[in-house]
């Protein structure tokens, strides 16, 4: 492992010398063969659990084991970058812990660090779980180019919720170099106004809202894993029928994410009419990307301050959806599927909600009225669903690559209901396909029916209500199975 920062200078009070190098590591977890430090144990050997206390960086670069007759203190000899600020944390505050480690070559593989609630120590945080909290964050952080980089996260860390002053605290002065700069002066900013008794309780009552909601979403950089296309392909076969250009144009996109390692200055704006499934590509492509997603119904918003929040000068001000998406994904890397884009331009007086949209899918940043900070956007992937370009602006259609979906041809909507929407449903309702079968002339009925109509929803609803018939049918009157022909199908759906 690469060192690149050795630190030998004496400390002036006390005259010791600092014994560790630092390396940079991505591991997102902690192993004997790539722990979190390695303390010397040249002069002997510790035990696989071991408690004791780190001590003040600033003085000593040790750890003091309890042992049987006393007190046994190891040098550190190398320390993950990304950890340095919490071990030395550790040491100031004299938390009592237990590290799990293997003895080796090198020294004392120290790979897991838990705190011990008795033994004469500090409590570490005003909340529970808050180290293992904060080892799983530092563990998925990516070791950047000086010390650490943004963060990425594990489920298991983020069960936990930073709310009360003393946690958030904990988790800047350990945790805050992973912070992209403008959001680290930022929480030290607002956690000075929640601490300050020199301002009103509601702005220290917004301050800790706000950094409770920032510090908790995980600030991840813009280098973009590679997606296998054969699994992109898969997912959009098993999602969608037919629309291969649709396809091909997805996986066209995953090709450039693979080799720029990047997402795209363009999200995807999906054109067609009610119904195609529009939004279900949107959701397939957020499997691919493996993100997590957020919709946003263009249609039901008509004030802008629904999306940029409002300011913390009212007492009741809160973020806006935009935020509250980022906050509920816990990370700055999601799918935004705007819904009904081409309803945007109806602002009702306040202002058009399509203006606050360039800010989002700009790469420059998001700015809520309530955070009062510039949010980084570089992993946001807007997918957005409109059933009349002409109605969408110039400025927004100028940031979407625009896929046109036609209507469905007749055979094809016989495909989708027979092989897709028919048995996707029997399924869901526990009956087997030879509990509900339909003829040919009556698949042609059912088509017949819906002929004037666009999109699917309407065979989707049919084959919901043929299925249920036949449910009732077999429940009912106990008849072993039911057959829709034409007549069946005409009498049933007229």
């Amino acid at each position: 492992m690469p060192v690149f920062d050795f630190r030998d200078t004496p400390d002036t009070k006390t005259g010791a010398v600092c014994t560790y190098t630092t390396f940079r590591s991505n591991e997102p977890s902690a192993t004997p063969e790539k722990p979190i430090l390695l303390l010397d144990n040249r002069d002997r050997t510790f035990l696989h659990h071991s408690s004791g206390f780190f001590t003040n960086f600033r003085k000593r670069t040790s750890f003091e084991f309890s042992v049987d007759g006393g007190i046994v203190s190891a040098d550190i000899l190398k320390i993950d970058a990304r950890f340095v600020s919490l071990i030395q944390w550790l040491g100031e505050n004299h938390i009592n812990v237990r590290l799990s480690g293997q003895n080796t070559e090198n020294g004392y593989a120290v790979y897991r660090i838990r705190e011990m609630a008795f033994g004469g120590g500090t409590k570490l945080s005003a909340e529970d779980g808050f180290l293992q909290f904060m080892i799983e964050r530092l563990l998925s952080i990516n070791a950047p180019a000086e010390e650490c980089e943004e963060e990425e996260q594990e489920e298991t860390g983020d069960s936990m919720k930073l709310t009360s002053i003393q946690s958030i605290s904990d988790f800047i002065t350990c945790a805050g170099r992973t912070l992209p700069d403008n959001i680290r002066l930022w929480a030290r900013r607002n956690l000075a106004v929640a601490r300050s008794h020199e301002v009103t309780p509601e702005e220290r009552r917004h301050a800790q809202r706000a950094l409770s909601i920032m510090m908790t979403i995980q600030w991840k950089n813009n280098y973009f894993e590679s997606i296998d296309p054969a699994e992109a392909r898969r997912i959009l076969d098993e999602e969608l029928y037919g629309m291969e250009k649709v396809k091909q144009r997805i996986i066209e996109t995953i090709i450039q994410i693979n080799r720029t390692h990047t997402l795209p200055a363009y999200g995807l704006l999906l054109v067609g009419p009610a119904g195609i499934g529009k939004s279900q590509i949107a959701y397939a492509v957020a499997r691919i990307l493996k993100l997590p997603w957020t919709t946003l119904d263009m249609s039901s918003i008509n004030d802008p301050e629904q999306l940029t929040g409002s300011s913390r000068i009212y007492s009741n001000a809160k973020p806006g959806i935009i935020m509250e998406a980022f906050s509920v994904a816990g990370e700055s890397s999601l799918v935004f599927i705007i819904n009904e884009l081409d309803k945007a331009s109806s602002g009702k007086g306040n202002g058009n909600p399509a203006d606050v949209l360039l800010t989002l899918l700009d790469n420059l940043g998001f700015t809520d009225n309530y955070i009062e900070c510039t949010i980084p956007t570089v992993g946001v992937y807007p997918i957005a669903t409109a059933n009349d370009k002409d109605q969408i602006s110039a400025p927004l259609m100028s940031r979407f690559a625009v896929i046109d979906i036609p209507d469905y041809t007749a055979e094809e909507k016989k495909v989708i209901f027979s092989q897709y929407a028919l048995p996707r449903i029997l399924k869901r309702m526990g009956l087997d396909k030879n509990e509900c079968i339909v003829t040919e002339d009556g698949l042609d009925a059912v088509i017949a029916k819906y002929a004037d109509t666009t999109g699917i929803r309407d065979l989707e609803q049919a084959a919901e209500h043929m299925a249920a018939n036949a449910l009732y049918q077999i429940e009912v009157d106990h008849v072993s199975h039911v057959i829709f022909d034409a007549s069946r199908v005409n009498e049933l759906l007229s």
